[in-house]
C-alpha cells in the first residue's frame, strides 16, 4: 500500500469542485503544523470522467484508489448522469469494490451556529453493506422487483457477520470518544443499539442480539437499545442522553440526517465510509447544483468529512501526526464559528474560499 500521506483525490459533481478545494487547503495547513506532507493525487470521477473516460469512476481511478488507504470525494450527482451511467452509483462502486462497510456520521452543535439541539454530540454508526438498499442487498442484481406493474417488492438483508463488525466500530469508537473527553466532562462511553425487532423480528431482531452479543467484550462501554421510532423522538427531545448511536443501513441514513439537521445543518454534517484498511471522506450532503459555480457553498461538511478522514486513517495505521492535523482542523473549525464567520446558509457573509481561509487563519494562530 502506498504511503498514508498520498491521498486520492476526486472532486465529484456540483458544488464538489468548489468545496473540496478548500477542505483541502484546511487540510494542508493543519498537516504542515505537525510537519506532515500531503501528496494530493487527483483522479477523475463524476461527470467529467463520464466526458472524458465515458464513466463516472474509471478503471484508471479504480487502480489508482486500490493503492491508497486514504481518499476524498466530492459528492455525485449521478441523477443528472446519461441513462448508461446512472447504474451503479459511483457510491455503490467505491463502497462495494473496497468493501467500506462502515458509514461514521457524528452531529455536534458549534457555538455560533443556530441549532435546534445545542447539546447533541452524537455519533451515528450506520451499517453501510446490507439492509434494504438495492445496491447493497444482492450479490448480483437488485433486490428490488417487480413481479406485477402494480407490485413493488425490496429484499432486506442482515447477517450475523455484518452486525458484528459494525458493532465492534460502534463499541470502540465509544470507548475513543470516552478516552478523548476533557477530565472534568469525562463519562463512560455508551452504545445505543437501534432497531425494529418488535415488528422486523428476524432481521432487526438479529441485528441487536448479536450487537448486544459483542457489548459483552466491552464491559466498560455502557450499551442499551430502542426502536427506531422512538429513538427519533428521543433525539429531538433528550439528545444529550445519547454518545453513539449503533443501526442498520436504513434506519442510520435517516437517523443521522435528522441528528445532522438538529445539530444545525447537513452543511456541517461530516462523513466517513470504511473498511478496516480503508477511509473515504465524503460529506453526508448531495451536490446542490443549484448553487453551484457561485463560490457560496458551505464547505465545513467537506472539511469535517477530510478530518474525520485523517483521524479513522491515523488510528487505522498508528500515524499520530495525521490524528493531531485533524483536532486541529476540528479546534479551528469550532473557534471559527465561535467568531461568527459564517456561510449564508448559516446566516453568515462568507463565500466558500472565504470560510475556508478563516478556518486557515485560525490553524495559522494556534
Amino acid at each position: 500500500m502506498a504511503s498514508p500521506r498520498t491521498i486520492g483525490v476526486l472532486h465529484g459533481d456540483g458544488i464538489g469542485p468548489e468545496i473540496v478545494p478548500a477542505a483541502l487547503a484546511v487540510a494542508d495547513a493543519a498537516a504542515r503544523a505537525e510537519g506532515v506532507e500531503i501528496e494530493w493525487r487527483e483522479l477523475p470521477f463524476g461527470a467529467t470522467a463520464i466526458a472524458t473516460h465515458g464513466n463516472p469512476v474509471p478503471d484508471e481511478t479504480l487502480t489508482a484508489l486500490d493503492g491508497l488507504g486514504l481518499f476524498v470525494v466530492g459528492p455525485h450527482d449521478s441523477a443528472s448522469y446519461p441513462a448508461e451511467s446512472k447504474s451503479p452509483t459511483p457510491g455503490a462502486v467505491l463502497r462495494g469494490r473496497y468493501g467500506l462497510f462502515a458509514n461514521l456520521r457524528p452531529a455536534k452543535a458549534f457555538s455560533g451556529v443556530a441549532a435546534a439541539t445545542p447539546d447533541i454530540d452524537v455519533l451515528i454508526v450506520r451499517e453501510n453493506s446490507e439492509g434494504l438498499y438495492a445496491d447493497r442487498n444482492m450479490a448480483v442484481g437488485s433486490g428490488e422487483f417487480m413481479p406485477t406493474p402494480d407490485v413493488a417488492l425490496a429484499v432486506g438483508l442482515v447477517t450475523r457477520a455484518a452486525s458484528e463488525r459494525i458493532a465492534r466500530v460502534a463499541f470502540e469508537s465509544a470507548r475513543e470518544r470516552a478516552a478523548a473527553r476533557t477530565p472534568g466532562t469525562r463519562r463512560p462511553g455508551r452504545v445505543t443499539v437501534v432497531h425494529k425487532a418488535n415488528v422486523l423480528r428476524m432481521t432487526t431482531g438479529l441485528f441487536r442480539d448479536v450487537c448486544l452479543e459483542v457489548a459483552e467484550e466491552f464491559p466498560d462501554v455502557e450499551v442499551d437499545d430502542k426502536h427506531v421510532d422512538a429513538m427519533a423522538a428521543l433525539l429531538v427531545r433528550r439528545p444529550a442522553d445519547f454518545d453513539v448511536v449503533v443501526t442498520e443501513n436504513l434506519f442510520g441514513d435517516v437517523l443521522s440526517d435528522l441528528a445532522g439537521e438538529l445539530a444545525g445543518s447537513l452543511g456541517i454534517a461530516g462523513s466517513v465510509n470504511c473498511s478496516r484498511t480503508q477511509v473515504m471522506a465524503q460529506a453526508s450532503h448531495g451536490a446542490a447544483p443549484d448553487i453551484a459555480g457561485r463560490g457560496v457553498a458551505n464547505p465545513t461538511a467537506m472539511i469535517v468529512s477530510v478530518s474525520m478522514g485523517f483521524r479513522r486513517y491515523g488510528i487505522m495505521t498508528d500515524d499520530a501526526a495525521l490524528v493531531r492535523a485533524a483536532d486541529r482542523i476540528d479546534t479551528a473549525v469550532s473557534t471559527t464559528f465561535a467568531s461568527t464567520v459564517a456561510t449564508a446558509d448559516l446566516g453568515g457573509t462568507a463565500s466558500t474560499g472565504e470560510f475556508a481561509d478563516a478556518v486557515i487563519d485560525r490553524l495559522n494562530q494556534a
